[in-house]
């Protein structure tokens, strides 16, 4: 193949090395870009226009010429040469094929700097688009779980030891509001980089007369940056949603987590669906939770994709280094490993089958209703440091004899404190227990049914 002329080469008296080709090349990944570098060029060129920089009808004779290389790129018919080191110099040299030195013309007050900037933004919007509607699509399946299982006690944690009772429900829906959360900062993060880089060029701007403004309404961008230095140096949107997509897999991996606990032997808490576990290629009798394992190991991707933007960025000089070339990757990653990992969670999830009575039986056991005793007695006036050291010893005198708290008389309550009434048996049932939690953010059912309301009509306001 033929020596492919650079568009900076009337500086240079030797052709680029292929080695060098191949070793400075991003088209292999940056590719995918396509969409977002033409739908930006055809607002560009029509800036041109407007502001006389260009020939009206150069401008559409540019933007038909880059429909046309969209829909072949759409349909496989372009090949991406190495050469042309990145999309744009791709969608450059097709255009220019197409068109002459018209093509040429495109490129006028820009530079791939703030085109490269402007394509990623493009895109991440597009992307984070998605996975808020994914992220929805997964809290609406929590939702929808936790109303059918509003009956259900499960033994809530800490430490890894059976604290107090909670309700399935409320067990789900903390992981609704992680996900919130987690829609919350990509929403955050949407509006800091929704932002027109266009117009920055290399560093400094340009002294052709642009307008910016008409570019980003073009675009759809509410506002354009302040500094041009700033924009084409700038990769702080870059590392902020891949910290969100890391939390957003920190969530899903605790969650997974559980359901692998909960699937095993030991808990019998949960059944993950035949269709998303595999088998041992060993031992016939193995139901393995891979696809949870996945995602719990798929976290790992994405923090190093986190800690490879920002190990990128911290020692860079301003403003623009070709080392930038490697934040797309990272990002790419993410965007990929967290759309992939949210979309087959919410299948998984929807697939899972719990077992109330299993949990019922082990929220009964481990004293989880040690703390509603205690509680019992600051209702009786004594204080809680002293209740709790009174319950403390009923636990130590159950664990003794062998005993539990339920299977105490009064007589044996009464010998720890004189005060305890014969209402003290209905105290400690579960159902007791969870209910008697009805404040905001409680796990009893008033309190759990009174959320899912409040998320739903939330809902239907959107």
């Amino acid at each position: 193949m033929a020596q492919v002329k650079k568009p900076w080469g009337g500086r240079f008296q030797k052709p680029t090395a292929k080695s060098v080709e191949r070793f400075t090349s991003s088209i292999h990944f940056d590719k995918r870009l396509y969409q977002h570098d033409i739908e930006g060029s055809i607002a560009h060129a029509a800036m041109l226009a407007g502001q006389g920089i260009i020939a009206e009808e150069e401008a559409e004779k540019i933007s038909a010429a880059l429909k046309s290389i969209l829909e072949d790129m759409e349909q496989g018919r372009i090949v991406f040469d190495p050469s042309d080191e990145d999309i744009h110099m791709t969608v450059e040299r097709e255009l220019i094929a197409r068109t002459g030195e018209v093509g040429g013309k495109l490129h006028t007050a820009r530079s791939r700097n703030d085109q490269i900037n402007l394509d990623v933004r493009l895109f991440l919007r597009t992307e984070v688009d998605g996975i808020l509607e994914a992220l929805n699509s997964l809290q609406l399946q929590l939702l929808n779980i936790a109303k059918s299982e509003i009956k259900t006690i499960m033994p809530g944690y800490t430490h890894m030891q059976k604290a107090q009772p909670v309700l399935l429900a409320h067990y789900l829906l903390a992981f609704w509001e992680m996900f919130n959360r987690d829609a919350q900062r990509l929403c955050d993060c949407r509006d800091r980089f929704n932002v027109l880089p266009l117009g920055a060029a290399a560093l400094a701007g340009t002294s052709l007369p642009i307008d910016r403004r008409k570019t980003a309404k073009a675009l759809n961008f509410p506002q354009v940056s302040k500094n041009s230095m700033d924009t084409v140096a700038d990769r702080d949107f870059i590392a902020e949603f891949i910290f969100a997509a890391a939390l957003i897999m920190m969530h899903l991996s605790r969650f997974c987590e559980d359901l692998i606990l909960w699937s095993s032997d030991e808990f019998g808490f949960a059944e993950i669906s035949d269709a998303y576990t595999t088998g041992s290629s060993i031992m016939p009798q193995k139901k393995n939770s891979d696809v949870a394992e996945l995602i719990r190991g798929k976290s790992a991707r994405v923090y190093g994709d986190l800690f490879a933007i920002m190990t990128l960025m911290k020692g860079l000089p301003m403003t623009y280094n070709r080392d930038l070339q490697e934040d797309k990757e990272p990002l790419f990653d993410a965007v990929d490993t967290v759309k992939d990992c949210i979309s087959i969670f919410t299948e998984m999830i929807r697939e899972t089958k719990f077992n109330a009575a299993r949990m019922y039986a082990a929220a009964a056991g481990g004293f989880s209703t040690a703390t509603d005793v205690a509680e019992y007695l600051v209702k009786k006036g004594v204080p809680f440091r002293k209740s709790h050291e009174i319950v403390g010893k009923i636990v130590a005198y159950c664990l003794k004899n062998k005993t539990t708290l339920d299977q105490m008389s009064l007589i044996d309550y009464q010998k720890f404190y004189e005060g305890f009434g014969a209402d003290i048996r209905e105290c400690i049932k579960l159902e007791k227990a969870v209910n008697s939690r009805k404040h905001v953010g409680g796990t009893a059912t008033k309190a759990v049914m009174g959320r899912i309301r409040e998320i739903e009509k939330a809902s239907v306001k959107k």
